[in-house]
């Protein structure tokens, strides 16, 4: 399990056509890809479970925690990115609720787009 993140910080300044926004890049893949959005309502839980095709979870609202194939947890929230390999184990719940999209793809790779994040929380 790596986590990333896309928030404002990580982002570049986009001018061109009389522009002002920040873009943060997430991923871009040359093969069929399946995108999703999930909503956890409070207490809510995606269960453990083996990936079948690498993916990737952007947490757009809320926090929760994740886990890959070991039982060490770590906080996720809006702006942070959890990449999962095909195969590997992982869970994904919150306390609280959250909102995350779901990116899967044989052809992604995160790290050629964001930055790994520091720390954890």
């Amino acid at each position: 399990m790596k986590i990333f993140q896309f928030n404002k910080e990580s982002g570049k300044k986009i001018t061109p056509f009389n522009s002002n926004f920040i873009l943060s890049r997430i991923v871009q893949t040359e093969k069929a890809a399946h995108i999703g959005c999930m909503h956890l309502e409070e207490n809510g839980i995606i269960g453990f479970h083996q990936a079948v095709v690498p993916q990737l979870l952007l947490i757009v609202n809320g926090v929760g925690y994740v886990r890959g194939e070991t039982n060490e947890w770590f906080q996720v929230r809006s702006g942070d990115a959890v990449f999962w390999d095909k195969e590997e184990w992982h869970e994904t719940k919150t306390d609280i609720g959250l909102t995350a999209i779901v990116i899967e793809s044989e052809d992604i790779m995160p790290e050629l787009k964001m930055p790994l994040k520091e720390k954890r929380i």
